[in-house]
């Protein structure tokens, strides 16, 4: 047989079954190295290991299967904005770069090229404009959202008043930890508490000046922006310094279990938000019997069920979700970014939903539109166990004071708006 005649075969046979099916990309900026690999790690293993359930039980979405390509960033902005160059060429449809740093540098780059990101709880709060940032998203709540919970927790714990009252701010010396600092601010005039602002220089592993600063002026509650190795310093200086921990109160990437373990018994009572409450998902069962048994988790299986595994989760359930929805707006399974941007926009996330998914009261209704790309802003407070190694729930889900977020949106994306000459509109 000659070869023009096999080509012709294997033309016909191509032919016959059909056309390929694509995949959807999904690009893992992840971090399994360095002074933030273990809240890195957790969460780069159920954001993969939920990707990889969908394609093991569905086929993937819509019938077409995810793919997806994991880019070492180290935590480092630069090597970040690397993995994203040496990405997005290969069909990428959603980024999360799980950094401040490197969404700050994304974001104009993935708006010139076309292709959504989602800043699950961090990056630039401002970006819940959805008519300055079109390309962006940071639903179900942002940083100041987190802010502003603390605060009306605290209001709660205090009959109505934090007039007089103390709070100190330890954070991150970088653009995360400085996030809060503008809403804190406002809400310190508005409520009449004083606000110490403490900055800790990355990694954060040398804290004594900062702990003994805190122990000197004695203030009535700690808040802390922290992440990685910081959080677990912080935990145990507290402890060393006899700072009472249910008055420490972390945000929600300084509430995992890796931060107060180190600390043992001392951690007992540390205080954290956080935008996924830690249940026994029916997901995480059929996770466990189709991905980790089956060989094909991204990590060996240690991390599930963790709080930063079920964020990672819960954050490739809403890209996923948003995907479908892209399909169903398009009539097409092989989406394109663009696609995905309008699906992430009309996103709809009902209890009914998450109860399907098996992931009932993971976090709270939301939907979003061109003008909020922002969600909800609901967090709850949780508490460590140290006796049962577990985040218990104080709290149901707490609303932030949209009075004082929305008029710093507004202002901040504004200016965005006029130092990048961008006209606001729905695209």
């Amino acid at each position: 047989m000659t070869l023009k005649a096999l080509a012709a075969m294997a033309l016909a046979g191509t032919m016959a079954a059909g056309p390929a099916l694509a995949d959807l990309v999904i690009p893992d900026l992840s971090y399994r190295t360095g002074p933030y690999a273990a809240g890195g790690t957790p969460f780069s293993d159920g954001y993969q290991d939920y990707f990889n359930l969908l394609n093991a039980r569905d086929g993937g979405i819509g019938g077409e299967p995810v793919r997806i390509i994991e880019c070492e960033t180290g935590y480092n902005t630069e090597k970040g904005v690397e993995c994203y160059e040496s990405t997005k060429g290969e069909g990428a449809l959603i980024y999360q770069p799980l950094s401040t740093g490197i969404t700050y540098q994304l974001i104009p780059k993935a708006t010139a090229d076309g292709i959504p990101i989602h800043t699950m709880g961090y990056g630039r709060t401002s970006a819940a404009n959805g008519e300055v940032f079109n390309w962006v998203f940071n639903y179900p709540a942002n940083y100041w959202d987190a802010a502003s919970v603390a605060v009306n927790y605290l209001l709660d714990e205090n009959g109505g008043s934090l007039d007089g009252k103390s709070i100190a701010l330890v954070y991150h010396n970088s653009a995360y930890g400085k996030e809060p600092i503008r809403t804190l601010e406002e809400l310190s005039a508005m409520h009449g508490f004083d606000l110490t602002q403490i900055a800790v220089d990355h990694p954060g592993q040398e804290q004594k000046s900062q702990w003994l600063q805190i122990r000197r002026e004695r203030p009535d509650y700690v808040l802390m922006w922290g992440w990685g190795v910081m959080n677990q310093v912080a935990v145990q200086e507290a402890a060393n310094i006899g700072f009472p921990m249910e008055n420490f109160i972390g945000n929600w990437w300084a509430g995992a279990e890796h931060d107060v373990g180190p600390a043992g018994d001392a951690a007992n009572g540390y205080k954290s938000l956080n935008m996924n409450p830690i249940r026994n998902y029916p997901v995480l069962d059929e996770i466990r019997a189709m991905v980790v048994d089956a060989g094909d988790a991204a990590g060996d299986g240690s991390n599930v069920g963790s709080v930063l595994y079920v964020r990672g989760m819960y954050a490739a359930m809403l890209a996923s979700e948003a995907i479908a929805t892209a399909q169903e707006i398009h009539g097409v399974a092989d989406v394109t970014a663009a696609m995905v941007r309008d699906g992430m926009e009309a996103l709809d996330i009902t209890a009914a939903r998450m109860a399907e998914l098996g992931m009932e009261g993971i976090g709270p209704e939301f939907a979003v539109s061109c003008q909020d790309h922002g969600g909800s802003g609901l967090g709850i407070v949780q508490q460590w166990n140290a006796s049962t190694g577990t985040f218990d729930p104080l709290t149901d889900f707490i609303a932030p004071d949209d009075s004082v977020i929305a008029p710093l949106v507004a202002e901040d994306s504004a200016a965005f708006a006029a130092e990048n000459n961008i006209e606001a509109g729905c695209l």
